[in-house]
């Protein structure tokens, strides 16, 4: 028998479930007998499996038994070292990452588009972080990855580095030469960490990109909720390299993840995996013919453009679309939004739309959907894209005031307007996708303030930015 095709945590709990027990252990709802009238119908099921560590059902800070079982599956079909479970995002699992490898002031790069939490571990490390500054592609007016040669000059500037972290694949399934950085990275002993949370799937090979697992990333996280069938908040970390202390990483993970960490979570990240262990060519190919189809359709319509990867590398899974109307991206997905269609993000040009992984025979209304927006845009006229400002910011930067330094400084507010050339006194970040736009400590440009202005007039949504209402920022006093 294929040990991919077992399910050992969910098995234990359906186990468990079956055997009627009487609970007088925590949660509170009593394996869902006791709760609120109006959500009976929704909740009452998934309740009798929303455990504690009960004999039989392991402990995810002490695995023995089942969760023990269910993380070797995990390692096994990732073919890494060691795998573990994540209850709290993939947000967990960048903390675990980088505080397991640095220490206060310790140099580390960082991918300049990453996600906050990954400047959020930062912080907590008390770090010294240098960023590099991502490529841009104009067509899909985004950013992309870094080049192997900021890489390479970054580690030139500064050899002492104790890692890197990056981001791959970026949030519109954009990849990059992810291979030749792992390399080189490793050549000078620089262990590589990589927030992989859109790319879990990208295992089952082509047409996917290979996995930075299968490419030598040392460590990595994936959100195995964003595009495998696992509940929200459901992630994997996985070591997959020497360079790592496995140890460290787990007592970072037992401080940082619940005490009492969901079972249902849990139990959706053992199905994922067996649902992902379980996908055959034939499902590839299924896949393939239902995304074209929905592709086709839309492409069909004049007010928008699908488009298409460089070199055809990316996730095919995220569709994105480029309005080419006098709507922004924000408007489109409004629009959207009216007949019952929810994307994934939009952009002041794109819309995302991240798609299910489908098996064989399957049946999800894609091309449906296409029809609708098609029927949706039928009279909206067209026009060229306003080619926008894009700034040109420094390769690779630090912080202008670092993170044990900011107590030092007054803070005041000014007009966006006159910002520039000031330290950033507050974290600015577009959600989604979660990569800040402006952190604090940083020296603010004339770039970084003709792309928030652009932002906030398009309707982007904004953490952070108390005063972005008022049209002002919060700055440091430096003089």
């Amino acid at each position: 028998m294929n040990k991919q095709n077992r399910i050992p945590l969910y098995e234990a709990l359906h186990k468990h479930k079956s055997n009627n027990p009487i609970s007088f252990h925590v949660p509170g709802h009593k394996s869902g007998t006791i709760l609120h009238q109006h959500s009976e119908n929704l909740f009452q099921e998934i309740l009798k499996i929303d455990a504690t560590e009960l004999s039989g059902l392991d402990d995810l800070h002490s695995p023995e038994g089942a969760i023990k079982d269910a993380q070797e599956l995990l390692a096994a079909l990732y073919q890494v070292k060691e795998s573990f479970f994540l209850v709290n995002g993939s947000t967990v699992g960048n903390l675990a990452m980088i505080l397991s490898l640095c220490k206060k002031d310790d140099v580390i790069l960082v991918q300049r588009n990453c996600h906050k939490s990954v400047l959020n571990a930062l912080k907590l490390a008390k770090a010294r972080p240098v960023f590099l500054e991502p490529e841009y592609n104009q067509d899909w007016k985004t950013a992309t990855g870094v080049s192997t040669a900021v890489v390479e000059r970054a580690i030139s500037l500064y050899p002492e580095a104790k890692g890197i972290v990056l981001t791959y694949p970026n949030y519109y399934g954009m990849v990059y030469d992810l291979k030749n950085v792992i390399d080189l990275a490793h050549l000078h002993n620089i262990p590589v960490l990589v927030d992989e949370a859109h790319g879990p799937h990208f295992i089952i090979g082509e047409p996917f990109p290979a996995s930075a697992i299968q490419l030598g990333a040392d460590m990595v996280v994936q959100s195995a909720h964003k595009t495998l069938p696992a509940m929200t908040m459901g992630s994997y970390l996985h070591i997959n390299s020497n360079l790592v202390n496995s140890n460290t990483v787990k007592e970072y993970l037992q401080m940082l993840q619940s005490s009492s960490p969901s079972y249902v979570i849990m139990a959706s990240l053992d199905l994922a995996r067996n649902y992902l262990a379980t996908y055959q060519r034939s499902d590839v190919e299924y896949l393939q013919k239902e995304i074209a189809r929905f592709k086709k359709e839309l492409s069909t319509i004049p007010s928008i453009k699908v488009l298409d990867y460089p070199d055809s590398q990316g996730d095919i899974l995220k569709v994105t679309i480029q309005s080419r109307s006098r709507l922004s991206g924000f408007e489109l997905q409004k629009k959207f939004e009216e007949i019952g269609i929810y994307t994934e993000l939009a952009d002041p040009y794109n819309v995302l739309l991240i798609l299910p992984l489908l098996k064989e025979n399957q049946v999800y209304p894609l091309v449906e959907a296409g029809r609708n927006i098609k029927k949706l845009l039928a009279e909206l006229p067209c026009f060229s894209i306003k080619e926008e400002f894009q700034s040109s910011c420094a390769k690779i930067s630090e912080l202008a005031i670092p993170y044990e330094k900011w107590s030092f400084y007054e803070k005041m507010v000014v007009d966006i307007g006159g910002a520039a050339g000031k330290v950033s006194a507050e974290t600015i970040i577009p959600y989604p996708p979660g990569s800040p736009l402006l952190l604090t400590g940083e020296l603010i440009t004339e770039g970084k303030i003709n792309l928030l202005t652009q932002l906030m007039n398009a309707g982007a949504r904004f953490q952070g930015g108390v005063f972005l209402d008022k049209k002002q920022i919060d700055i440091y006093r430096t003089s």
